[in-house]
């Protein structure tokens, strides 16, 4: 099969797509034939070895997201059958093999079956973004209806399913966004409110927009100023961490503890497969219904993967501002 890899992590041009041996499915295992994968920044965090893993060897597949069709089942498999359209994440990690392939295998707790009327490509670009965000709104803030949710970066990868996730739950969303265009495109997802951080003064906004505090507030980006996150929470709010490995934020500590307020982290990869699938079926549920959609903004050849992972990077780490959505991989193209 075909497969974009690497032998020794480094720059996006240590990427090769060539012919591998086609994996087989081990007990418990599923064999995907890849539709669609994506890529998300700890795709490119692996590959350059800014986040230390365990590597496959000799070739270490990326990708962490799939959707595709099952093609063969390893012994003990019992929830999937050769036919069954699947999709999932947390491939390409902790030493399994990626999903930027023409197939992939995978435990089956770590798969989910796709609806029908969902697209490969929707469905494999939602699955991290869309479980991190699940994690997050509920697993770790138990958001309720009628509460008030902050995202910073409303229309990024985890930004933009938070928006619907929240809205979907009855709650009212407040989205910042840099640019009139992603701010047209954070109202189409469903924010009730949006602000231009560039343009904008954001506290005076968030205040006008929620009077009594925000109850959840889901911090995308590396934090860097918990001072005026603590002064527009609500009592007894949550702040959502899960991005920014190097920030050392100072923590007003009177002012988080007078107010009652939590801070939760959390990495995705480090929640279980019951945890994770509680997320899925959610989302599952969402996406059959309408109410949930992934913005695409590039898809890539397979061929072209080591360019996909150079523009993932100009935008997370050099802020380039040239990607709205998430990047998909089409193996067969």
């Amino acid at each position: 099969m075909r497969a974009a890899y690497y032998t020794a992590t480094g720059n996006p041009d240590v990427i090769r797509v060539d012919e591998v041996p086609t994996p087989e499915p081990k007990p418990g295992e599923i064999r995907v034939r890849v539709a669609a994968a994506s890529i998300n920044p700890i795709d490119t965090y692996i590959r350059s070895g800014a986040v230390s893993m365990t590597l496959p060897r000799p070739v270490a597949i990326t990708g962490t997201d799939f959707a595709g069709t099952v093609d063969a089942v390893g012994p003990g498999v019992s929830h999937f059958r050769v036919g069954d359209r699947v999709w999932g994440s947390n491939q390409g990690l902790l030493g399994r093999q990626g999903t930027c392939a023409e197939f992939v295998c995978v435990e089956e707790q770590w798969a989910y079956p796709t609806p029908p009327g969902v697209s490969d490509e929707q469905a494999a670009a939602m699955a991290l973004v869309g479980i991190t965000a699940h994690l997050g709104l509920f697993q770790r803030a138990n958001l309720q209806a009628g509460e008030t949710v902050f995202v910073n970066g409303g229309t990024g990868g985890v930004g933009s399913m938070v928006v619907q996730m929240a809205r979907a739950v009855g709650a009212t969303v407040i989205a910042s966004v840099g640019s009139e265009e992603k701010a047209a495109l954070a109202r189409e997802l469903g924010a009730d409110h949006v602000v231009n951080y560039k343009a904008d003064d954001l506290a005076a906004r968030i205040r006008a927009a929620a009077p009594a505090g925000v109850h959840v507030w889901y911090e995308t980006q590396p934090p860097s100023d918990l001072d005026r996150t603590i002064e527009l929470m609500a009592p007894r709010g949550r702040v959502i961490l899960m991005a920014g490995r190097a920030a050392r934020p100072v923590l007003p500590n009177g002012p988080f503890y007078v107010k009652g307020l939590s801070l939760l982290g959390f990495a995705m990869f480090n929640m279980t497969a019951d945890e994770q699938r509680a997320c899925a079926d959610d989302l599952n549920r969402w996406a059959a219904a309408g109410k949930l959609r992934v913005p695409i903004g590039r898809r890539f050849p397979l061929k072209e993967t080591a360019a996909a992972h150079q523009l993932q990077e100009e935008n997370t780490l050099r802020k380039a501002g040239t990607l709205t959505g998430k990047i998909v991989i089409l193996p067969g193209f």
